[in-house]
């Protein structure tokens, strides 16, 4: 997605007084280098364990989701935090807890040291809930709903760019090893947001201001469907490249990787017209997104060709942008009249809940079924969420 696309969905007027295009684009790029590691390593722990003493790297699932399980243990208390301290501040403290994290994870030399660095990533870090409160804290509606479209977008970057690098690094420096290199992107970025401004509300209108906050039942449903959406697209993720080797034997590692981030590119390429197109329709988008990750996951089932993946992994692509950015048009208005730290803290307690059954869910069905198994439990999930959108009446205004 280019931020230009994005740029071109906004109107010349109202922008709000809290952050101006180049702040947002700023906090973008931050949120970017955070994900690089974040997201691009996990995929390769079954490499990364053999050399920790699991030589089948049967601990992948697990450790996949103990970042996550922190990080949603610790969402609520910081969201309430940045609420309290400051957003700014909350958003350097995750930053700088990546860093230390990174360091150590890459320097452990035994499955329990890596672990603990695992668990000190998810906890100190955070930086979903801590990007998104910080842009709440600034921006509402139509504006706020662009820039988590946008910050999205830099998370897909990165696990576009970050599973093709570290497999094209992997015969130089071993995937544990790059831990230690992914520690500066960090550090580069906390340094960079010490120059962005503590955010303010932007203006609001006598009408605005005497509005109550969105319905609960709107952000009840943001939950339940944040987290079913995760579930479904998580759950194949420890094991893909395990799926690929087994299907595709002989296949490189940076083609792998390349397989791997399709789906993001799809919605780098794809989220600015897709907001454009959705965002006074999230429903008939949402049932579009979860109709199209079942399709997408299932056909992973059936591929045994390179061409074969690269079509399963576009359609999931295209239900990965749909779900995300319609999530994105809900999250910005339940945050109506709401603490942001808060919400987003919450909202990322509801998002890792999602990852985290994913990532158990993925380990137990590998164990016992194979590689296979995971993205055929998405595809269930995904189907039956498809089915609730279609019973459930609501309206996102």
């Amino acid at each position: 997605m280019s931020s230009g696309a994005l740029e071109r969905d906004a109107p010349a007027v109202n922008r709000p007084a809290g952050l101006d295009r180049r702040q947002v684009h700023a906090v973008a790029a931050c949120y970017f280098v955070a994900s690089f590691a974040a997201l691009g390593l996990p995929p390769y722990l079954t490499q990364v364990l053999p050399t920790l003493g699991d030589r089948e790297g049967r601990w992948a699932g697990v450790l996949y989701i103990v970042p996550t399980v922190f990080s949603a243990l610790g969402a609520p208390l910081w969201g309430r935090l940045a609420d309290r301290f400051g957003r700014k501040r909350l958003l350097l403290r995750a930053q700088l807890g990546l860093t230390a994290s990174f360091l150590l994870a890459g320097a452990a030399d035994s499955l329990a040291a890596f672990t603990v660095a695992l668990v000190l990533q998810g906890f100190l870090g955070g930086t979903f809930a801590a990007t998104n409160g910080y842009l709440g804290a600034a921006l509402r509606g139509f504006e706020l709903s662009r820039a988590l479209t946008l910050m999205q977008g830099s998370a897909r970057a990165s696990l576009v760019a970050a599973p093709i690098l570290v497999g094209a690094l992997s015969p130089w420096i071993a995937p544990h090893r790059q831990y230690l290199l992914m520690a500066v992107l960090p550090l580069a970025a906390a340094a960079l947001l010490a120059f962005l401004p503590e955010p303010e509300q932007p203006h609001r209108t006598a009408a605005t201001t005497a509005s109550a906050p969105a319905p609960v039942t709107l952000l009840r449903l943001l939950y339940l469907f944040e987290f079913v959406f995760v579930f479904a697209t998580i759950v194949s993720f420890p094991y893909l490249i395990a799926l690929v080797e087994q299907r595709l034997p002989g296949v490189s590692g940076t083609v792998s990787g390349v397989l791997f981030a399709l789906p993001h590119l799809v919605y780098l390429l794809t989220a600015g017209r897709v907001h454009r197109m959705f965002r006074h329709r999230p429903r008939s988008g949402l049932f579009a997104a979860f109709a199209l990750v079942a399709l997408g996951l299932a056909g992973h089932g059936a591929a045994h060709s390179l061409p074969a993946f690269v079509l399963t992994r576009a359609v999931l692509g295209a239900g990965l942008t749909l779900g995300l950015v319609c999530l994105s048009v809900l999250a910005a208005a339940a945050a109506e009249g709401r603490a942001p730290g808060r919400m987003f803290g919450t909202l990322e307690l509801v998002s890792k809940g999602g990852a985290v059954a994913a990532g158990a869910a993925a380990a137990l069905v590998n164990g016992a079924f194979g590689p296979t198994a995971p993205v055929l439990a998405g595809t269930a999930a995904a189907a039956l969420a498809a089915t609730l959108v279609l019973l459930t009446r609501w309206s996102p205004r």
